[in-house]
């Protein structure tokens, strides 16, 4: 297993032109570590929560895996937590599809395709961006309404909202850029450490 690594598509749901991410993750990893690596590889900041949505061979329903809510109501399914949860447990085949949201209010929702099994490279560090297209939209601009009312205001300057939409940017946005050879991964256990440490 240590010389194995899943190979994932991962691309932005209801947004066209699509965006999108391949990337290439060890066998080792568990759901937390997916997250991770989908978070750098897409470019959001993981400032919210998650969950993936995964159904099972002959299952009624989708199994939710993420961070638990301890205040959740009786009649709610309950969320596993993604670091007990291999992704080698739900991801056994190929084709294998999944749901992956991030932030519950703005509803960014992706599909996960499991692509296949590549054994790893010498001298190559893992996880690894291999491909993709597109900037994912910014943190907090208001799900998909939102994001296409930012691409309208950002294609004419001279529109009266122009000006503040730069200021609470805070940096040039070009929602083409991407480059796969730019995407840094975070350790996911020190992100895991950083989240709950203080619990």
């Amino acid at each position: 297993m240590a010389d194995r690594v899943y190979q994932f598509k991962i691309t932005m749901k209801d947004i066209k032109p699509i965006i999108w991410r391949r990337i290439l993750v060890p066998e080792s990893y568990d759901f937390w570590d997916l997250h991770v690596a989908i978070q750098d590889a897409m470019g959001w900041l993981d400032y919210h929560l998650h969950v993936f949505r995964i159904r099972r061979k002959h299952a009624h329903s989708a199994t939710e895996i993420g961070i638990p809510d301890e205040n959740r109501f009786g009649d709610e399914p309950e969320m596993l937590a993604g670091w007990e949860i291999p992704i080698t447990s739900y991801f056994e085949e190929v084709g294998v599809r999944a749901e992956y949201e991030y932030d519950f209010g703005d509803c960014w929702k992706h599909e996960i395709v499991f692509e296949g099994i590549l054994l790893k490279e010498k001298k190559q560090k893992y996880p690894k961006c291999i491909d993709g297209a597109r900037a994912c939209p910014p943190e907090d601009c208001g799900s998909v309404p939102g994001y296409y009312n930012l691409l309208e205001i950002l294609s004419d300057p001279d529109n009266e909202e122009y000006e503040d939409m730069m200021a609470w940017l805070g940096e040039k946005y070009d929602p083409d850029e991407f480059s796969p050879d730019k995407v840094k991964f975070d350790n996911p256990k020190k992100r895991w450490e950083h989240a709950f440490a203080e619990r």
